[in-house]
């Protein structure tokens, strides 16, 4: 008798998975567009000129120099 509930256990589970899942599925289909362009949006800020001058400084070699510049809060003068 014990067999048969952890058995049933699992297909409830298995039923949650999928059920999230279909609504996952969903929701992507619904909002994919915006966020497809949100993470766009992300992906463009992330990737800025000030970022790329930091790496190019790094990897010239002047990491010291930009770690005593930087603040507190992690940014640069």
């Amino acid at each position: 008798m014990k067999n048969r509930r952890s058995g049933q256990t699992m297909v409830e589970y298995i039923i949650i998975v999928v059920v999230i899942a279909i609504a996952a599925l969903a929701v992507f289909g619904l909002f994919g567009d915006a966020i497809r362009e949100k993470v766009g949006g992300a992906t463009k800020s992330l990737t800025s000129t000030d970022i790329a001058d930091s790496v190019e400084d790094v990897s010239a070699g002047d990491s010291a120099g930009k770690l005593r510049s930087m603040t507190v809060d992690g940014i640069g003068d």
